[in-house]
């Protein structure tokens, strides 16, 4: 019976691991269609939105069906809760991503300003953090993330730079100012993504020590 269900937990981690890969994807894939107005990657992105779904879904219902059966303690019950906390942030994770492959598609056609900025760059932060966040739960390194706090302080000084500069390209033209305005949209969900993150290492910390941790 014991050993029964750790193959289950294994089998319930490998799943949130395998949404999380795909919500980074959906979210670093819709920065690239963004920035080279790619129309078909854009649709692709969304397209895959039901994925998502379903692992929330499929995820949340294994998870409660172990607690049940197994009645887990200790590190097996923090462990679930973890992967239901898990599939909350991915699950918006991927409809960031989904949103901003629809803000490809509303600026098709459009010459960026600025190569959009700092917007690549946030992307590629945010996304190494929740790489890193996933990986940290499938092996329990936390040095990982033990860094999270002053990465996330990156990421938000560039949201702000991002907000910055948009803002002077608004005042100095006005033609520029629906363009901009996704901009600043854009980076706020990287931005947001980043903080999904944080949460992710906030509770892999107390999923592999039993002690709560606050990443501010």
């Amino acid at each position: 019976m014991v050993e029964k269900f750790h193959d289950e937990l294994k089998e319930l981690k490998k799943n949130v691991l395998e949404m999380g890969y795909l919500a980074k994807d959906m979210l670093h894939r819709s920065v690239e269609a963004l920035k080279n107005q790619d129309l078909e990657l854009a649709e692709y992105i969304l397209s895959r939105k039901g994925e998502i779904e379903t692992w929330d879904s499929r995820i949340e219902d294994d998870a409660l069906r172990l607690i049940a059966l197994y009645q887990p303690m200790a590190k097996d019950m923090r462990t679930i809760g973890c992967c239901l906390k898990m599939i909350t942030y991915l699950t918006r994770i991927g409809r960031y991503g989904k949103d901003i492959a629809n803000v490809t598609k509303d600026l098709t056609g459009k010459q960026h300003i600025a190569k959009l900025v700092s917007i690549p760059y946030m992307e590629q932060k945010a996304c190494e953090m929740i790489g890193d966040a996933l990986t940290a739960f499938e092996t329990e390194n936390l040095d990982l993330i033990a860094d999270f706090e002053e990465r996330d302080d990156d990421v938000d000084a560039l949201r702000y730079a991002v907000f910055r500069e948009c803002i002077s390209y608004m005042m100095e033209d006005s033609k520029n100012i629906t363009q901009c305005a996704h901009y600043i949209m854009v980076s706020r969900y990287i931005e947001r993504c980043a903080d999904h993150a944080c949460k992710m290492a906030e509770k892999i910390h107390y999923m592999v020590t039993g002690e709560r941790t606050e990443i501010k």
